[in-house]
């Protein structure tokens, strides 16, 4: 549920997870909609599976709610400062059965089933950071963030003076 990230000599819990396991849907319907949210914040997160259609986005809604309770709850984390930094979907076990077809045959039925994983991260203790040290090591998503709003803060500084 909580992932740990060694820096220098203290370690700092950063990254919360929810995993559902064994969630009755094929891993292609499932990663559809995984990749329209990865690298997103929650609230966007949120908005996005409220309103799309697929039934797969139910069973990922609530492990994103079940991630940032986790997030809240554990660590003391805001849900306003979360962001998915990995989502993945992964294949699980496929129940299959045999339905009775005419003249003594039978026809194949499988359910396939998947496994899918949620990390959160806090982007408030990536910001706290003086200097943005061991910024190579940050996430793709959070380094495009940081850039943006360095970027941001320079015209604000540049206008002013």
């Amino acid at each position: 549920m909580i992932k740990k990230k060694n820096r220098t000599k203290n370690v700092i819990y950063t990254d919360v997870y929810a995993l559902g396991q064994h969630i009755s849907m094929s891993a292609h319907k499932a990663r559809r909609v995984i990749d329209q949210i990865r690298g997103r914040s929650y609230e966007q997160t949120l908005m996005i599976l409220e309103l799309m259609p697929y039934r797969a986005c139910f069973p990922i809604l609530k492990l994103i709610y079940s991630a940032a309770a986790n997030g809240s709850h554990n660590m003391g984390f805001k849900k306003g400062s979360l962001f998915i930094t990995k989502a993945e979907v992964n294949e699980g076990s496929t129940v299959k059965k045999l339905k009775a077809r005419a003249r003594g045959r039978s026809y194949p039925i499988k359910r396939p089933s998947c496994h899918i994983r949620i990390e959160l991260t806090d982007l408030s203790l990536y910001e706290e950071d003086e200097g943005y040290e061991g910024y190579e090591e940050y996430p793709i998503c959070l380094r495009k963030r940081l850039d943006k709003k360095k970027s941001i803060d320079m015209t604000f500084h540049d206008s002013h003076i």
